[in-house]
């Protein structure tokens, strides 16, 4: 299947935020998915993931959440300090929901686009955000797929207005994200009564997904590839 990966510029109350675009060729009609980056930012292993996901029939979107730091806003998986510094200056409340939306108008807008199949996915910050999404913008989207993402206390209560369905990866021997704090998540979706799946590979860390990360896990990382298309293929095809 012909991909074709460019570069896109969304407009936001922020200014204008790049985006990487995976599309098909042919330009039929499909679902699309937002693909949210790490802590290190919009880099070359995002854009694979992004061409991976659109191989298996959809226009994918990768935003970059940095984009009021261009152009130093990348980093490599040993940068580890300078990545937090940046992310933690990321503003959570109102312009984090207004780049995330200018983001689903985006997709919507476009004629090869279902606007009603939207997925959210992504990785570590990105994951988080995907949990944000569904929190915060769950009539937008159709499902939504957090890869061991930071959940903040605020994001739990507002787990209540989360009305699609949710799958969450962890690695069990994640250093930032406890086994007690994915129970809690667990119990607190439980206890609202959400269409979830949470998925704790025991052997797993931070980041266990990534080839290039020396946490890479090619055993979890395989099956949550097949576990993650399997609930977008159920949820948006």
């Amino acid at each position: 299947m012909q991909i074709e990966q460019t570069e896109v510029i969304i407009p936001t109350p922020g200014g204008q935020m790049p985006a990487w675009l995976c599309t098909h060729a042919e330009g039929k009609r499909q679902p699309a998915v937002i693909l949210l980056m790490e802590a290190f930012g919009l880099t070359s292993h995002i854009r694979d993931i992004a061409a991976r996901i659109a191989k298996e029939g959809y226009v994918v979107l990768a935003p970059d959440l940095y984009y009021r730091e261009l152009p130093n806003n990348k980093f490599g998986y040993d940068e580890v300090e300078s990545a937090m510094a940046m992310m933690y200056r990321l503003d959570f409340g109102k312009p984090m929901k207004e780049d995330m939306q200018a983001a689903l108008i985006y997709v919507k807008s476009r004629t090869d686009v279902y606007p009603d199949k939207i997925g959210v996915t992504g990785f570590c910050l990105g994951g988080g955000l995907s949990f944000f999404t569904a929190c915060y913008l769950s009539s937008e989207i159709a499902a939504a797929a957090p890869f061991y993402g930071m959940v903040l206390d605020e994001w739990l209560v507002e787990a209540k207005n989360i009305t699609v369905p949710i799958y969450l990866f962890f690695g069990g021997v994640d250093p930032f994200i406890p086994s007690d704090r994915i129970k809690q998540v667990e119990s607190r979706l439980q206890e609202l009564g959400k269409e979830y799946s949470i998925k704790v590979y025991p052997d797993a860390d931070h980041g266990f997904f990534c080839n290039e990360r020396s946490s890479y896990n090619p055993v979890a990382a395989e099956d949550a590839w097949r576990e993650l298309t399997g609930f977008f293929r159920k949820h948006l095809q």
